[in-house]
């Protein structure tokens, strides 16, 4: 996977999160309001739980998405590592060097 894949799946990941406590505060917003009276805070409210079910259901959309592309991803290194085992061995190796390396720095 490309760097610029996993800063994508990252900013996504965190993007769903960002959006659940942005649902969960709304949410709490409208319990906190639930007692104060009028017909325009009243309608205000309705609409704003009318969005949250919306945002929900998209939010439950992208999660699948999400989820779905990671099992494409997996699937796809998965499929390249057998076809290609000691490319895979060596770049694993490379990896491991670096790290090892910017371990034993510290």
């Amino acid at each position: 996977m490309s760097n610029n894949v996993q800063n994508t799946a990252v900013t996504k990941e965190q993007l769903i999160n960002d959006f659940k406590v942005v649902i969960a505060d709304a949410e709490a917003l409208i319990r906190a309001t639930a007692g104060q009276g009028g017909e325009a805070v009243s309608n205000l409210r309705v609409k704003a739980e009318e969005s949250l079910a919306v945002a929900k259901v998209k939010l439950v959309e992208a999660q699948d998405a999400a989820i779905e592309k990671g099992k494409i991803a997996a699937q796809a290194t998965d499929d390249y590592v057998h076809e290609n085992p000691w490319h895979a061995v060596g770049v694993a190796a490379g990896v491991g060097l670096v790290i090892g390396l910017l371990i034993g720095r510290r």
